[in-house]
């Protein structure tokens, strides 16, 4: 097991999977991150040395991922709603906010438009 921020990881996974299971970093993140540390796509967890886990553990602490963005997440959609903001009243009344239709197929909006988005 590699400890990855946090996190531990079976040395047999893919460096590229476990660093996109961090809520915030996607593919681009990932493959931008790779490059930089100079660590190939299909590198497993395992093969890394220490000094690698520990510059990618000083690159994803840099970043914002994880809570910091589930809650940067959340003020925004608080201040939008507290400043009574077109898009604020929409999230509250658990309505689609991005201009979807609404006569019809509103049910995902009204499962993701809660106060507290989930992550």
């Amino acid at each position: 097991m590699v400890f990855i921020l946090g996190f531990n990881f079976p040395e047999s996974r893919l460096v590229k999977s476990a660093l996109q299971s961090f809520y915030g970093v996607g593919p681009r993140h990932t493959q931008r991150l790779l490059a930089k540390l100079y660590i190939h796509d299909t590198a497993r967890v395992g093969s890394l040395a220490d000094k690698q886990v520990l510059d990618l553990t000083a690159e994803l602490s840099n970043m914002t991922i994880e809570n910091d963005l589930r809650r940067k997440l959340q003020d925004n959609i608080r201040r939008l709603r507290d400043m009574g903001a077109y898009r604020g009243r929409r999230h509250a009344m658990h309505m689609p906010v991005r201009g979807q239709r609404t006569r019809t197929q509103t049910a995902t909006a009204g499962k993701l438009n809660r106060v507290e988005r989930y992550g």
